[in-house]
Order: structure tokens, then C-alpha cells, then sequence
């Protein structure tokens, strides 16, 4: 898609990225999408391992072209100190600096915090790795399963008589990468509210993948201090929040239904046509519904068995109670909602060939996200960012030369 210009609401920001696969890059394509100035460092030749993930497409990832919406490329070989050097320079100009290293490579770089700190008090740095800047564990590689394992999220997830489960994306990577841009906004916010880019005060943001998937953990840490209750696998329920499950209907399609507030199960039970259960004085209220989930999840799987998915979100709908379809990524490309709510854009790659992308989240009434282009070549834009640097075509042919670039 040809790029064009945009006004989203961080229009003016500049964002180095500085890592490879998901948090980091994540975490700077959100800024990407709306409005940053985002340029990615990659190493030479091969580029970010996320380019060669999952299905291709001409040799490079499909997903690329959304985790790298918007940025631009360029390649520096961060073992000679002259690619350091560029980074450096980059970085000093830069807003925000987004890394996913492990503590110490930048030290090593000479562009850790501190170092960069003392030459532009105002820079924000989102650092995010496995397990944070401090502690015990800060030196060990820390992938998104290892913190989606520690931080509780693993543990809770599959059935109760089966090992933990893992959700089928890189929920604890993309996590992360959520909670470094909530903390690179606050950070901006509080830059701009003590002297702007210029004198204001800078901050490093320090998010650790197990941490950001703890932060999603409920009640886990008060339930356990107070009452000693370990929070344990509970399938497709909603554990001590009855009823709350996965069903399947007669046509084999799996239906979750929400039917734990208290007037919502009794519509609930009165659609179903089991009025004993609605007028049951025990049934009322949540905590009689937990002493019985089992005859309560029994009653709505053999109601579930008698009806097709449609018929039962259709009677579900009519009685008010919250129900829906488990969707596969086949049922959203078709489902109203989706299409009513603009959730898939439509590009096409630089041969023509058209393909759809997720729209972007959060929807902004007024300054709205955008797609400007799909994932860059690598390199693609070493020119443009180098001469705006005040590199010559020389120096830059140079640089290429020596395997710099």
C-alpha cells in the first residue's frame, strides 16, 4: 500500500525500536499506527527473526505486515561501533526508545538508560524483558510462555485432571507490550508537564513479562493471603462465578453462555424451560449457584444438546442473557459486528496481490489510527533516515560497503 500521510494523535513523536520478535516490536507498532515516527533497527541480512514466522508469503511473514506496519527499516550492524554510533545518534533524536534486549546488551552498546540519560535528560526509555531490570533474574532469557507461566496465567488455564494449557497466541509477549505502551504515554505525559522534549523530565519504563501477566491475575494474591485458596484449573468456567461455561450444542459448535448475575440466570433458567431451577430460593444468589455448579452446568449442556448454535443464541438472545459463539478467525471474516464495526482493512502487497489486515484498536473519534503501509522491506528506508542524519550518499555507500548497513 502507498504510504499516505496521516494526522494521527502522536503525529511529531519519534519512536527507536531496538529489539526483534513480539513485545518490543509490538509495543512500537501501536505507536506506529497512530502517528509516531517509528524507525526499527534490524541486523543486516536476515533482519528481525519475526520476517521469516509462521505462514510466508514471497519468503516473508504474513504477520510482518502487521507487526511492522508503519515503521521504517533500517539495518546497522551493532557490532561495529559505527552502527552503534547511528543508533546512538538516533536515539538522542528519538521521543521514545523501545528495547526487548536482555539488561545489559544496551550497557554494552553504550546505550543503556543511565548512558543515554546523561545526554538528553528528557528521553523516555520502554525497556521490556522476561523478568525486569533488577532482581535475581534479571540476566536469564525470559520468553512469553516462561512469563505467561510465572506470572499465574498457565496455571490456571485447561482442565483441572490435565497439564496447564497455553492460550493459541503470545499472550504474555503482547501483554508486555501493552503495558509498555500505557507506561510510554504516562512517561510522555509527565516529560511534557515538567519542560517538553527539551527540559522536561525523561524516565525509563520498566515492564517485565512475568509482571504484566501477574497484573492481569484477579483476586489470585488477596484470596490466597486471606483464605488460602489456590486458584486451580477450572476448564471453560469462570471459577466461583456460576453459571459461567463452555456448552455444545446438537450441531457440535461450542457456545459460551453467561448466566451469573442473579435475574440474569433466572431469564436464563425460564428460557430453558426449568422453572424449578429459576424458583429455587438456593439458586437466587451467586453463592447457593457455586454449591451446585455441577447440576447447574448438567441442565444447560442437555438443554444446549436438543438445539443448534442458532436456535439457542436465538432463544438466548430473546431471553436477554449473554451468550455467544466461539469464533473462529472464518467466523469473524463474515460475522456483521465485525464488518458493521470496520474491523479489517483491505491492502494489497507491492505486486498487487490484496490482502486484509486487523483494522486498528482503540477506535479515536477524532484522531484515529491508520495503516499507512504494510511491514517495510528490510533496509527500505536506510537512505532517507541516514540522510536526514546528515550522512552524504558517500558516507552511506561507504557504510554498505564495510557491512555497516
Amino acid at each position: 500500500m502507498e504510504n499516505k500521510p496521516t494526522h494521527g494523535p502522536l503525529q511529531g513523536i519519534k519512536v527507536l525500536e531496538l529489539g526483534t520478535l513480539i513485545a518490543g516490536p509490538f509495543c512500537a507498532r501501536m505507536l506506529a499506527e497512530f502517528g509516531a515516527e517509528v524507525i526499527k533497527v534490524e541486523a543486516p541480512g536476515d533482519g528481525d527473526p519475526i520476517r521469516k514466522w509462521r505462514v510466508l508469503k514471497d519468503g516473508t511473514s504474513l504477520w510482518w505486515s502487521v507487526q511492522s506496519r508503519n515503521k521504517k527499516s533500517i539495518t546497522l550492524n551493532m557490532k561495529d561501533a559505527r552502527g552503534r554510533a547511528i543508533a546512538r545518534q538516533l536515539a538522542l533524536e528519538a521521543d521514545i526508545v523501545i528495547e526487548n534486549y536482555r539488561p545489559g546488551v544496551l550497557e554494552k552498546w553504550e546505550l543503556g538508560y543511565e548512558q543515554l540519560k546523561a545526554l538528553k535528560p528528557s528521553l523516555i526509555m520502554v525497556r521490556l524483558s522476561g523478568f525486569g531490570q533488577t532482581g535475581p533474574m534479571k540476566d536469564l532469557p525470559g520468553f512469553g510462555a516462561i512469563g505467561e507461566s510465572m506470572g499465574g496465567l498457565r496455571y490456571v488455564s485447561g482442565h483441572a485432571d490435565r497439564p496447564p494449557v497455553r492460550v493459541g497466541v503470545s499472550i504474555g509477549d503482547s501483554v508486555a507490550a501493552l503495558h509498555g505502551v500505557i507506561g510510554a504515554m504516562m512517561a510522555l505525559r509527565h516529560r511534557d508537564a515538567t519542560g517538553g522534549r527539551e527540559a522536561g523530565q525523561g524516565q525509563m519504563v520498566d515492564v517485565a513479562l512475568y509482571e504484566s501477566v501477574f497484573n492481569l491475575m484477579e483476586s489470585l494474591v488477596p484470596e490466597f493471603d486471606h483464605a488460602g485458596v489456590v486458584r486451580e484449573r477450572t476448564g471453560g468456567a469462570l471459577p466461583g462465578i456460576v453459571p459461567s461455561n463452555t456448552y455444545t450444542t446438537k450441531d457440535g459448535e461450542n457456545i459460551v453462555i453467561a448466566g451469573n448475575g442473579d435475574a440474569i440466570f433466572k431469564r436464563l433458567m425460564l428460557a430453558m424451560g426449568r422453572i424449578d431451577m429459576a424458583g429455587d430460593p438456593q439458586l437466587e444468589r451467586n453463592d447457593g449457584r457455586v454449591q451446585r455448579t455441577a447440576e447447574i452446568d448438567g441442565a444447560i449442556q442437555a438443554w444446549c444438546d436438543t438445539l443448534s448454535i442458532d436456535e439457542a443464541l436465538a432463544v438466548l438472545k430473546a431471553a436477554d442473557v449473554p451468550a455467544g459463539k466461539i469464533y473462529s478467525v472464518r467466523d469473524m471474516m463474515s460475522d456483521p459486528q465485525f464488518l458493521a464495526r470496520g474491523m479489517f482493512e483491505q491492502h494489497h502487497f507491492a505486486d498487487g496481490t490484496p490482502v486484509k489486515l486487523p483494522a486498528i484498536s482503540p477506535k479515536l473519534s477524532e484522531t484515529p489510527g491508520h495503516t499507512n503501509w504494510l511491514g517495510p522491506a528490510l533496509g527500505q528506508h536506510n537512505e532517507e533516515v541516514l540522510r536526514a542524519l546528515g550522512y552524504s550518499d558517500a558516507a552511506i555507500a561507504a557504510l554498505r560497503g564495510d557491512g555497516v548497513l
